[in-house]
This record gives structure tokens, C-alpha cells and sequence, in this order.
């Protein structure tokens, strides 16, 4: 339990929060007795409980594992080791969590440049990957004997490559145009707002619009591997409809789910750590009343420190 400073937005946990929200969480005799895995968090090891869980029940699925490096996760700590014994690792759960995803379903695992070869090896197994999505993770005091460590990869994959949806319209970004042409003295191709001359692009697979969460956000927690929701509800709204089921086996602090529920999507979340679990809760409950995502207003994403 900790008081943030006044100018601190970072979402904490009181021990009322821990009363009122540890009844919601759902174990492993939950699940063994039938209750409902939908719209929930779960709190258990991802290997207890993906048996339990129906195969082909999600449209998306999102994973945001244990990258190759040494983390302490408070419940875990994750310990870096070779490429071999990492697939070894993944190898212990992803083949299960596939059989999770619908046929017509897609996935996304993100990673760094240091276990990104040996996601591709893995998941190219059981699907078929479309695409290596690269976005900028401009956080951290750089390196004086490296390159300053400034981007991580998503690795989009499919079940099936002739039958999956994507909704590109629903991801364009607005860019500020610099040196904007026109067309017989008409705007072409942008638009000119009261914040300036805009124009819809569709997203590509280099982004380098997002913002990592810090103490001043609101949907900052203490995670130390929190994923912005910009960057979540990027793939939500490509790759799910309204209504579909998003499940994350590594949910963190609820990011997915959180982004999901404000996106009008069903949600399934698997975290180990409850005080994790606890935030997640805790956030679903904000986005009952505040379903904004900074960095996406107007039904467009808006480049960092564009609109105004």
C-alpha cells in the first residue's frame, strides 16, 4: 500500500481496494467447478489453468511473456538464460495457448531484440505470421558502451492466412502535415482543423507514436513491464470485432483487459501475481466510467504531441 504525490498518477492499491477486489478474481477450483472465465481475471500459474479453458474460444489473443532477460515480477523471478532453454520456455505453453484461438482468429506476441528470433521460431510452428510490427520504446537513460536499447518487436500471426480479420480504417493514424499540396487551390489528401492540417495515413508496421507509461499518466501502475493501451488498442481494433473475446496469458496489470472493456470487447486475463491481478480489477473498474485511451481520440490515433 503506498501514497502517491500529489502530481503522481500512478494506480495503487488500498486495503479497502484489496477487500473489495480479491472476491473477484478467479482460481483454479473456479474454473474446475464450471464458473465463467469470461470477462474475468484469473489468478493462477498459466499452466494450471490453460487445460481448464475451452480450445477455440478466443478471436484474439495477445501475449506479452517474460522477455530473455533477468526480471524480478515480485511472485517470479524470471531468470535470462540461451536461446535453446528459452524456446524450451515457450514451448512449455505456447503450443496450448494456440489451441485457445479460433480458426479464424489472430495472435500477437511481443518481445526484444533479445528472445524476438526465438518467438519467431516458436510461433511459426503452429501459425502462419503475417508481419513483424517494430515500435518505438523511447524510455531510459540510454547506454555510453551500446546503442541505447529504444524499440521491441509484435509478431502478428494467423491460424489461417486465407481467412482472418483485419479492419485497417479502424487503426489510421493522423499525421501533422509539414508542407501540405493542393489540388487546384483545394487541400489534397488532408484536412485543416483548428489545431492545424492533418491527413489519415494507414498504419504500417513501424510505429513510433507511442508513449510508455509514466508516474504522470493515469494508467501508469507499479508493473515494471506495463504496455501503453495506445499500443494495445492498436491491435484490438485491427484484429477483433466488437464483442469478440480477447485473452491475455500474461496479463500484467490488465492493460488488455482494461483496453478491451473500453473498446467494447469480452476479455480473459491470466496473471500469477494477485496484487497484479488486483490492479487489473481496479482499472476495470475506472473504465466503467472513463473509456478514453491517450493518444486515440476522434477514431483516429494522433501522433505524440500533435493534436494541440
Amino acid at each position: 500500500m503506498t501514497t502517491n504525490a500529489p502530481r503522481n498518477r500512478t494506480i495503487s492499491l488500498s486495503e479497502q481496494d484489496v477487500k473489495s477486489l480479491t472476491p473477484l478474481l478467479v482460481h483454479k477450483n473456479d474454473l474446475e467447478q464450471g464458473g465463467s472465465f469470461v470477462n474475468k481475471t484469473i489468478n493462477e500459474k498459466l499452466t494450471d489453468v490453460l487445460p481448464l479453458l475451452p480450445d477455440q474460444f478466443a478471436d484474439l489473443i495477445i501475449i506479452d511473456p517474460p522477455y530473455n532477460l533477468t526480471k524480478d515480477f515480485e511472485t517470479i523471478k524470471f531468470n535470462a538464460t540461451n536461446e535453446s532453454k528459452y524456446i524450451e520456455y515457450l514451448n512449455e505453453w505456447l503450443p496450448v495457448v494456440v489451441r485457445k484461438l479460433k480458426p479464424d482468429g489472430s495472435l500477437y506476441m511481443c518481445g526484444d531484440w533479445r528472445c524476438t528470433a526465438a518467438m519467431q521460431k516458436v510461433i511459426s510452428q503452429h501459425l502462419t505470421i503475417l508481419n513483424r510490427i517494430t515500435w518505438q520504446r523511447d524510455k531510459g537513460r540510454g547506454s555510453t558502451k551500446n546503442w541505447k536499447n529504444n524499440m521491441e518487436d509484435i509478431w502478428f500471426a494467423v491460424c489461417n492466412p486465407r481467412k482472418y480479420y483485419f479492419n485497417s480504417e479502424a487503426v489510421k493514424i493522423r499525421r501533422k502535415v509539414m508542407a501540405p499540396y493542393r489540388s487546384n487551390g483545394e487541400p489534397k489528401d488532408w484536412i485543416e482543423t483548428k489545431q492545424g492540417r492533418f491527413r489519415d495515413t494507414y498504419a504500417s508496421n513501424l510505429w513510433d507514436d507511442i508513449s510508455i507509461p509514466f508516474w504522470s499518466m493515469p494508467e501508469n501502475t507499479p508493473h515494471p513491464t506495463q504496455k501503453p493501451e495506445k499500443l494495445i488498442a492498436k491491435l484490438i481494433l485491427a484484429s477483433s470485432r466488437p464483442d469478440d473475446i480477447v485473452f491475455d496469458p500474461f496479463l500484467g496489470s490488465g492493460t488488455t483487459s482494461v483496453v478491451a472493456k473500453k473498446l467494447n470487447r469480452r476479455y480473459c486475463g491470466v496473471e500469477i501475481n494477485t496484487d497484479f491481478c488486483l490492479l487489473a480489477e481496479k482499472r476495470l473498474q475506472i473504465a466503467d466510467e472513463n473509456k478514453s485511451i491517450q493518444g486515440f481520440e476522434d477514431g483516429v490515433f494522433w501522433e505524440r504531441n500533435s493534436k494541440y
